[in-house]
């Protein structure tokens, strides 16, 4: 699991932990237990879904690692999912499939590790069955191939989400400077390369026996099923697995740093610079870590925090500021991250965040905006334990960090008593005049806009040298005698009885104005969610001068006739609601969610932002800046450029919806306000528009709070262009786009396909499911992945709304094996159609099946079901159509649809990477030449 994500994991577990005490009288239910074996259960019911969600939580992560011996915690985040004794190859992931889980998945993080997968009810035994498999019955099936190939994924990673991207080494930088060089956050949690590398099977052996034990083990189920069943599923599986040597605690290790540290470093693959400046802060749930979290959210985030005003609209110097307290178990970090304009000077960003702190010492933070920052997090909370998952996840937490599960009921009121003179404490002791590490990342070339008196970063990059991986056969048996056991672990378990799919009632109604109105009314949590989708978006734009309606997008929310930008954000921020607006090809959005008993005055506040726009001439500004630095951005992220060239290729570049949709340099230069006035009078309008709405809210609520938009809002009919349906090549070419020195080569092949209310899309997706659409599932995955150690990750699908569609298959993979691994999906392609055998069908159709009892369970999910019902004239009940359409395939139409939408030789294959060294080769695809998109770079 890449850092970023395990960022925002830490972010949304610490949004949760946050909110948990918003309503003091609100209590999460559990019951936990401890095995004699030292495992800690616990257990939390949910019967509004006919799901339940399985977790296995170790508590060690890569600060449990030693000096050159890193990375060994995320291994085996990857290595328990592939195998045990009683599950066989494949282990949980192959199971997955059958019992139509969500994917059994995993993060790392500095100090734990955790599996996790949410299931049907009717298997919940047989997941016990196997996360006990995985804690006593797993490392013999760990081989000298098995190891080999994981290391090459692993690898694979690591380029995918450091090195290949813009900024990816920041982290490594930081904290390779924050921390001693003893210090157990001095690394990061992939680990070395080199280290993973040179670890012995003996190595990895002892790792694992040492932290994955019971006794540092906690296992949590929350959702719907019975306890008592649980416990006796619980106690058989894993009573008899040992306990290991006792585990303590590690002491806490806050850093004080003895000088502030300046470095940069020349990024080959960014674009702007880039300033990040951490400070020590605190570990988890130290009495001023509640304190921080508000600092920092009242410095950066809104238009009313102080760096905002200084940096965004004072400065002009960025387009937003970021600064957050990640917090471990044993210490922790503030950081401040700031993307500066093209060519601005980090020193003058520094010297007003300076300017900012100054004055913030003096001003400190107000009643009101510290009773809004605390008010404010009532939704998140509402909005993260909408999944027992989250559930689960929380309590895992307290238990390891908090040594108690039930801090989840007693957290809230040390946030609550935070008062004005507690933030200005840390503000005073941890961050004014304290020393602290600065990193500027700049493009290749412009290390004069680094901080002045920076020292260069140490950053070891990894050569790409032709045939140096070790050669493994991924295929080989481990030979090894079984654990024993009491009984026979080899028989999986039954199903329980199998719970009936109950699709959520949908209902419907028209405003007067012609908008259509779609609901489904849910009272689990007091929360509703909704979405205005407005006709247009880049479908409406002049070809010549795109990026309009994006602009729009950005500007809509920022301020209406009444309110500034300011009173706009603070009016919503109150209600404890969140809205956004958003531009696509197709559509523009407003999207958001609000508290039950907030839902009139949120719709009421949409009404001012789409009936009454502020046009502000500064936003307006700002937003064009912003939309230029990301178009700059994009230059050199190789995943986004790939998305960029294959949708040119599959459209046509005559065709509106192959442009890019944030515009280009020019016409957004060219673009001014009067522009997006054109647009918003001539292409808004409510009988192209549909809301959706689901949550606690019934019908006659939902078109009550409509009634006054409905009402001022004027009908205008508006004409949607005629969209030339994409046609399929006559023969497969290869196009490259060069980008030198890439670490790995980004895929995208594919082809024109149906659109996404073609009687034929379904079916296809099902198609699909053992191609590339099933994950461990699927044989792109198998193969490229478990078989040959390519590619961190690869899926293939169809993709389309109602106008036009198209397959494709996405990955990245190792710079040295981009023509092999071409080849290898090109074979795949063209046996897919005869190789697909009942197994396969059997697999399929389970899965596809038994997935459906997942499909309602948050509303997020319901929203999505509206969204299908309302954009391609769904019937309501299309869920149960097509568990009856899954029923009656066979293996003949399975073959047909594959031949029919996939078809290697009249394909795209588009590639991403480096021209010099990896061109020439992708002749032997047996497509000619390929053809270099950006010769230029030659």
């Amino acid at each position: 699991m890449t850092l970023k994500k395990i960022l925002i994991l830490f972010y949304v577990l610490f949004v949760y932990t946050l909110n948990a005490q918003e309503d003091s009288s609100l209590k999460v239910n559990f019951e936990s237990f401890t095995l004699p074996n030292g495992l800690t259960v616990i257990m939390h019911t949910d019967h509004s879904d006919p799901v339940v969600a399985v977790a296995l939580t170790a508590h060690v992560g890569s600060a449990r690692e030693k000096e050159n011996r890193t990375g060994f915690a995320h291994l085996f985040e990857h290595l328990l999912f592939l195998e045990s004794e009683n599950l066989g190859k494949g282990g949980l992931d192959k199971m997955s499939a059958r019992i139509g889980g969500s994917g059994a998945n995993g993060s790392t993080s500095r100090d734990r590790t955790n599996f996790f997968q949410t299931v049907p009810k009717d298997a919940l035994e047989k997941m016990i069955w196997a996360e006990a498999d995985k804690l006593g019955f797993f490392i013999n099936t760990v081989t000298k191939p098995v190891l080999a190939k994981e290391k090459q994924v692993v690898k694979n990673e690591k380029r995918q989400s450091y090195d290949n991207r813009p900024y990816g080494h920041t982290m490594y930088v930081i904290d390779k400077n924050l921390y001693p060089k003893d210090h157990p956050y001095n690394w990061q949690v992939i680990g070395s390369l080199e280290d993973l590398q040179n670890a012995t099977l003996q190595d990895v052996k002892d790792f694992y026996n040492q932290w994955y034990v019971p006794n540092n083990v906690i296992l949590t189920i929350a959702g719907d099923f019975d306890k008592e069943k649980a416990k006796q599923w619980v106690h058989k599986y894993f009573d008899e697995i040992p306990s290991g040597e006792e585990i303590k605690r590690q002491e806490k290790q806050l850093v004080d740093l003895e000088e502030t540290k300046k470095l940069y470093y020349e990024d080959n693959f960014a674009r702007l610079p880039e300033l990040t400046m951490a400070w020590p802060s605190v570990y988890s749930y130290h009495e001023d870590s509640y304190a921080f979290s508000i600092l920092a959210e009242y410095l950066s985030s809104g238009k009313n925090a102080p760096l905002y005003k200084k940096l965004v609209e004072e400065k002009e110097f960025t387009g937003s500021v970021n600064m957050y307290n990640y917090s471990s178990e044993l210490a922790g970090e503030l950081l401040l991250q700031v993307r500066a304009y093209e060519g601005k000077d980090l020193d003058s960003v520094a010297a007003a965040i300076e300017e900012t702190f100054a004055e913030f010492s003096k001003n400190g933070i107000s009643d009101k905006d510290l009773k809004r920052i605390k008010a404010g997090q009532e939704t998140s909370f509402y909005n993260s334990i909408s999944s027992v998952l989250g559930k689960g996840f929380q309590l895992a937490q307290y238990q390891i960090f908090a040594n108690d599960p039930n801090f989840i009921n007693k957290e809230m009121n040390k946030l609550l008593a935070v008062s004005k003179e507690d933030v200005m404490q840390v503000f005073n002791k941890y961050i004014k005049d304290q020393n602290y590490v600065a990193t500027s990342f700049v493009p290749k070339g412009q290390k004069t806009l680094a901080l002045e008196n920076s020292k260069p970063a140490e950053i070891d990059e990894e050569k790409i040298v032709e045939g140096a991986e070790e050669d493994f056969d991924a295929s080989q048996q481990a030979d090894y005698e079984k654990t024993p056991s009491s009984f026979d672990r080899s028989l999986e378990p039954p199903y329980a009885a199998t719970p009936q799919l109950t699709t959520p009632a949908v209902w419907k109604d028209f405003m007067p104005s012609g908008m259509q109105v779609y609901g489904i009314t849910n009272s689990e949590v007091p929360l509703v969610k909704f979405e205005f989708q407005l006709e247009g978006g880049l479908l409406l734009e002049n070809p010549n001068k795109t990026g309009v309606s994006n602009l729009l997008a950005e500007i809509l929310g920022e301020g209406t006739a009444n309110k500034t930008p300011e009173e706009l954000e603070e009016a919503i921020a109150l209600l404890g609601a969140h809205i956004r607006i958003n531009s696509s090809k197709t559509q523009i959005s407003v999207s958001g969610s609000t508290l039950a008993k907030n839902f009139t005055e949120t719709i009421a506040l949409v009404e001012e932002i789409l009936l009454h726009p502020r046009w502000d001439e500064e936003e307006f500004k700002l937003a064009k800046q912003q939309v230029l630095n990301q178009l700059e951005e994009e230059k050199a992220n190789p995943d986004v450029i790939a998305n960029l060239e294959f949708q040119k290729l599959i459209y046509g570049e005559r065709n509106i919806l192959s442009k890019n949709i944030l515009g280009t340099k020019s016409s957004i230069e060219d673009i001014n306000i009067k522009d997006l006035k054109d647009y918003y009078q001539e292409n808004l309008t409510p009988q192209r528009t549909k809301f959706l709405v689901v949550g606690a809210v019934d019908k006659s609520q939902a078109t009550d709070a409509l009634k006054s938009i409905s009402a001022n809002w004027p009908a205008k009919n508006v004409q949607l262009p005629r969209i030339t349906k994409p046609e399929l090549p006559k023969k497969s070419k290869v196009y490259f786009y060069d980008i030198p020195g890439a670490k790995q080569s980004v895929f995208r092949f594919g082809s024109p396909a149906m659109a996404a209310t073609s009687k034929d899309f379904y079916p296809a997706e099902v198609m699909n499911y053992r191609l590339g659409g099933g994950s461990f599932a699927s044989q792109l995955t198998q193969q490229l992945r478990e078989g040959k150690g390519y590619t961190y990750g690869i899926r293939s699908g169809f993709f389309g709304d109602k106008y036009a569609g198209w397959f494709m298959i996405s990955t990245g993979v190792r710079t040295n094996i981009t023509d092999d691994a071409a080849k290898l999906v090109k074979n795949i392609l063209q046996n897919y159609p005869e190789n697909f055998n009942q197994y396969d069908l059997e697999v399929t159709k389970s899965y596809m099946i038994k997935s459906n009892m997942r499909k309602f369970e948050t509303l997020d999910a319901k929203l999505n079901m509206l969204s299908e019902i309302s954009n391609y004239d769904r019937d309501y009940d299309y869920i149960k159509q097509r568990e009856e359409l899954v029923n009656k395939l066979d293996i003949l139409n399975i073959q047909d649809l594959a031949k029919k939408y996939i078809n290697p030789n009249r394909m795209y294959y588009l590639i991403v990477g480096d021209a010099k060294t990896q061109l020439d080769k992708l002749g032997q695809l047996g497509f000619g030449n390929p053809i270099l998109l950006n010769p230029e770079q030659e």
